[in-house]
């Protein structure tokens, strides 16, 4: 079976050569193996995407050589396919509506608390057991959608990772997961693995920063009835420094890079070099 896969960025800011390297492996990836290769913007936050930024995507790939496989998947405009998943979540018994503020779980969170992938301490289910009475009476309040891990969690669920084989899927390490934020009517893990069932996706290509979430990924794939793609996590590039590249610190993007006089053929270079390095 040929291979689908994907490049997905978030239109927060342009391109630098860290999402060029991505895009480049998944591309090159299924062009190799005459496969497809599709393109998404996961723009789900209005507060950080712009329209323009969007737009410079396609054109900094465009520049590249990159191209893509049927439609762009843009996330805002499927908000009820969203919607749609978290309410068989809910109508289940696996979600439950939070109502705390980060001030209130930083005050109910002690030093010594179990921490999550990202770093941060785990939510400590201030909300979990509310009564049907005291969520039907601040029904009004802005309030999140969380993953009732304790009932979600379903065993021997596995995945698989190129170069490592079968892995078990921990998704408790991520506790009682946030689905739906406050300003927001779904999340990043949630819309990750519609789409990739959506369309087929049966390898997803990604930097090693986002391999702790495929466990929780892989918890709603078994949740929702969705198939379970081929996993490959490529190294992050860096910079002099060894520190990762990112919009953050203002990371060399794409169009610096041209407006310089860098060519895109330079570029496809330095990327080739990067997926494939001679040996030392």
């Amino acid at each position: 079976m040929s291979i689908i896969t994907r490049f997905a960025p978030s239109p927060t800011g342009f391109l630098h050569l860290g999402h060029a390297f991505s895009a480049w492996t998944a591309w090159r990836r299924a062009r190799d193996a005459g496969g497809r290769f599709l393109l998404r913007l996961e723009d789900i936050d209005p507060s950080r995407c712009r329209p323009e930024f969007a737009a410079a995507i396609l054109e900094d790939l465009t520049w590249l050589g990159i191209d893509w496989d049927g439609p762009i998947r843009v996330q805002s405009a499927h908000l009820d396919d969203y919607a749609a998943d978290l309410e068989r979540l809910r109508a289940r018994g696996l979600l439950y509506p939070c109502f705390c503020s980060r001030a209130d779980i930083q005050r109910s969170t002690v030093a010594a608390a179990p921490h999550g992938p990202d770093g941060g301490p785990l939510y400590p289910g201030i909300c979990r057991d509310l009564s049907d009475a005291e969520r039907a009476a601040r029904a009004d309040q802005p309030h999140a959608w969380r993953l009732d891990m304790a009932r979600a969690l379903i065993p021997g669920l596995t995945f698989e990772e190129e170069g490592e084989g079968v892995i078990p899927a921990d998704p408790a390490r991520f506790g009682d997961v946030v689905l739906a934020r406050k300003d927001t009517p779904t999340s990043y893990h949630l819309c990750v693995t519609h789409d990739d069932a959506l369309r087929g996706v049966t390898l997803v290509t990604r930097g090693e920063d986002l391999k702790p979430a495929t466990h929780l990924h892989r918890l709603l794939q078994a949740l929702l009835g969705w198939p379970t793609p081929v996993y490959a996590h490529h190294r992050l590039l860096t910079d002099a420094s060894g520190r990762r590249l990112a919009k953050r610190d203002l990371a060399l993007t794409l169009r610096e890079m041209r407006a310089a006089g860098v060519t895109a053929e330079e570029v496809r270079r330095r990327l080739e070099v990067a997926i494939d390095p001679p040996p030392e």
